[in-house]
C-alpha cells in the first residue's frame, strides 16, 4: 500500500523537490500551498503523515497543527514541522502545537525529513 504524505508549503520549488523525492521513496504525495487548503485537504484525505511549513498564507502552521490534533478526524495524524524558523523557542511552540517533529529548513533537512518518516514508521 503507498503511503500518503501531505505536504503544506507555499514555496512551490520546496514543495516539488520534497516532493519528488518523498515519490522516490515509493510514497504518494499531495501538495498544499496555503493553511485553509492544507486544513481541508487533510481532513478529506487523511493522509498517513503531514510535513507543515510554519509561514504559511491564511493560516499559520502552529494553527493549524494545533487545530488538526484537537480534530478527533485528523488528531492521530503524525505532523512534521519544517521550517526556516530555527530559534529554540520557535521549534518549544511546534512541539508545544502537537508537531511530533520539528526540522530546520538547512542543508540536512530532505535527510532529516526522510529520518523522521522512518522513525515514525512511514517509511
Amino acid at each position: 500500500m503507498n503511503r500518503h504524505v501531505l505536504i503544506v508549503e507555499d514555496s512551490r520549488t520546496q514543495a516539488m523537490r520534497l516532493q519528488l523525492e518523498l515519490q522516490r521513496c515509493g510514497l504518494h504525495v499531495s501538495i498544499a500551498t496555503t493553511g485553509t487548503q492544507g486544513m481541508a485537504t487533510a481532513q478529506t484525505t487523511l493522509p498517513d503523515v503531514i510535513i507543515l511549513d510554519v509561514d504559511l498564507p491564511e493560516l499559520d502552521g502552529y494553527t493549524l497543527c494545533r487545530t488538526l490534533k484537537v480534530n478527533p478526524t485528523t488528531a492521530h495524524i503524525p505532523i512534521v514541522m519544517l521550517t526556516h524558523r530555527d530559534e529554540a523557542r520557535d521549534t518549544r511552540s511546534g512541539l508545544e502545537a502537537g508537531a511530533d517533529d520539528y526540522i530546520p529548513k538547512d542543508i540536512f533537512a530532505e535527510q532529516n525529513v526522510l529520518e523522521s518518516l522512518r522513525l515514525l514508521g512511514i517509511l
